[in-house]
């Protein structure tokens, strides 16, 4: 039998256990403050908290990321958490973000989401149904139009843009615009089914696939002026491609 020094120096080995469990000990104590901080009724303690995490990332804290997200109402905070969960490793995130989809909070849905765009894993992109790019809720598909064309495999663009264009002339200002950067994102995959748009009887749908035509020629531009312009084109009866 082969005698270590190690073994043979009972001290160091009783040492040595202490050493490890002060380590651990310290690891917990950091892991419940961490969890303690996400749960806190100030907003700049969450926002810490999620600080901390993100800079030393841990399998343990990506439910508790994932469900504060679900709930989180101020932007900054969830802006903070999605940047710690995309600091974990993505076999880990993933899988616990794509439960979210079927999440019954938008919330929850839309942060998932979003998260998703950051992680930029395509192995989500077949959980981005059309169910998601037509979500009732306007922040759930805003998120999903982002995160799809992001996550859209090369040759699915133009099956993506005809879900898109379903969309068009839903919602306000701001929504509007989220979808036309979806639809200008996907090049000339988009091409095709917005100018068929253009001909569309609503007169709402023919002014947003004019005014992200626009906007595609000319980014600079500016949105509102691209839906102003439209608006005159369709008043005049044409689709804007005579000018």
């Amino acid at each position: 039998m082969t005698v270590t020094q190690d073994d043979a120096n009972p001290r160091k080995n009783t040492q040595n256990t202490q050493n490890t469990q002060n380590t651990q000990n310290t690891v917990d104590a950091r892991t419940a403050r961490a969890l303690r901080g996400l749960a806190h009724e100030s907003a700049t303690v969450r926002l810490q908290a999620a600080l901390a995490i993100g800079t030393a990332p841990a399998t343990a804290f990506v439910d508790p990321l994932v469900e504060r997200c679900a709930i989180e109402p101020e932007f900054f905070v969830r802006d903070m958490l999605t940047w710690a969960l995309t600091r974990h490793t993505p076999a880990v995130t993933v899988p616990r973000l794509l439960g979210e989809l079927r999440s019954e909070r938008p919330r929850a849905r839309s942060q998932a989401l979003h998260t998703l765009s950051k992680i930029g894993d395509r192995e989500a992109w077949p959980s981005i149904t059309r169910a998601l790019l037509t979500d009732t809720d306007d922040e759930v598909a805003r998120a999903a139009w982002r995160t799809a064309a992001i996550l859209v495999p090369a040759g699915a663009e133009a099956g993506l843009a005809a879900v898109l264009v379903t969309q068009l002339g839903r919602g306000g200002l701001e929504t509007r615009l989220s979808l036309s950067r979806a639809l200008i994102a996907l090049g000339e995959g988009s091409t095709p089914v917005l100018r068929g748009a253009t001909r569309h009887s609503d007169p709402g749908v023919r002014e947003h696939a004019i005014a992200t035509e626009r906007l595609a020629r000319d980014p600079d531009a500016g949105f509102a002026f691209a839906i102003e312009e439209a608006k005159r084109i369709v008043a005049l009866g044409t689709t804007g491609a005579e000018e």
